[in-house]
């Protein structure tokens, strides 16, 4: 029995899905949404939200600050409850309904940005409001989760390890690219461990983070329009990037086997089914993605007919089918 006082305190760290039946491909799901806030995002939350209270940047009275697309505004939501600070989310319109009113329900006030900036798009012009509201008010604190040490840090010390533990003969690694605070903890902390593993990035096409083009992207989670401060491209050794009518067809194939995850698990699985395919394990290697959440906010979205079929066309559902009929 586990008896716990505050929601940050529980994390289902050892839980992984055999996907070889469902991808074909030998590969293991770390599952990262079995906490009260639904997302790997806890630990990130949690570990710069504790460093900012232990160097007396945080005090009572502050009022937390972020830019997130969903999930990290959840878990920020989560923490600042618990603890009894008031807490501003910024957000753009593809963050999903589920994710607002989770954070509302938090005590959390919710900013949405519509508008794009000229040259770094939605994040741009998110970052830009956040820098705005800190500056224009005593007491709020911006963590800056783009840039701060804590958030890769916490997957140094924490999921890094997890996956070691659970899988000593680890070959290959798949970690999706958002603010690629979990790429950059589980890739330095493998490097030092075990500098055998083969480090692969998964990131959405349209994102800027591994140098391509800008372009348009409605799932939130992974991909960025503004490089990351965190990011540091010597760590890791391949890079996949994932078109999203491939994201939302991995997600509904998943779906199809009882597995409700969300976009980010989707392109990082499409991502990496894509490259084991093409470079096939060693004998006696495993391989491991990690799922950053669940499925249960993506359903007016991702697993919305009518939303799939407006933005991506009909040949996405009808993919679906077919390769579940083969």
């Amino acid at each position: 029995m586990q008896v716990i006082s505050a929601p940050y305190e529980f994390n289902a760290d050892d839980v992984f899905v055999n996907l070889e039946t469902v991808i074909g491909q030998r590969l293991m799901l770390k599952c990262e949404g079995f906490n009260f806030a639904g997302s790997i995002k806890l630990k990130a939350a949690h570990a710069m939200v504790s460093a900012a209270e232990r160097s007396g940047q945080l005090r009572p009275g502050s009022t937390l600050v972020e830019s997130s697309s969903g999930n990290l505004g959840v878990a920020l939501s989560l923490v600042a409850a618990s603890r009894g600070y008031r807490f501003i989310c910024v957000t753009d319109s593809r963050c999903t309904l589920g994710a607002r009113q989770l954070m509302e329900v938090f005590g959390s006030e919710v900013h949405v940005i519509t508008k794009p900036d000229p040259v770094d798009g939605l994040l741009g012009a998110r970052i830009k409001y956040v820098r705005d509201l800190c500056a224009d008010n005593e007491g709020f604190l911006w963590l800056n989760q783009y840039a701060n040490p804590n958030n890769w840090q916490a997957h140094y010390q924490l999921t890094g390890p997890e996956i070691l533990k659970a899988f000593p003969d680890l070959g290959t690694l798949f970690v999706g690219a958002g603010t690629t605070g979990t790429l950059m903890g589980c890739a330095r902390y493998l490097r030092e461990q075990k500098p055998s593993v083969r480090i692969v990035a998964v990131d959405a096409v349209g994102s800027v983070t591994f140098g391509g083009p800008p372009e348009p992207r409605h799932i939130p989670g992974l991909g960025t329009g503004v490089r990351p401060a965190l990011f540091d491209e010597s760590v890791v050794d391949d890079v996949v990037m994932v078109a999203e009518p491939d994201t939302i067809r991995a997600c509904r194939r998943l779906a199809r086997h009882g597995f409700l995850f969300g976009g980010s698990t989707g392109t990082v699985v499409s991502g990496a089914a894509a490259f084991l395919a093409e470079h096939p394990l060693a004998d006696g290697e495993s391989a491991v993605a990690i799922a950053p959440d669940l499925g249960d906010r993506y359903l007016d979205t991702v697993y919305q007919d009518a939303w799939v079929t407006d933005l991506y066309g009909p040949d996405v559902l009808q993919d679906t089918v077919r390769a579940e009929a083969r």
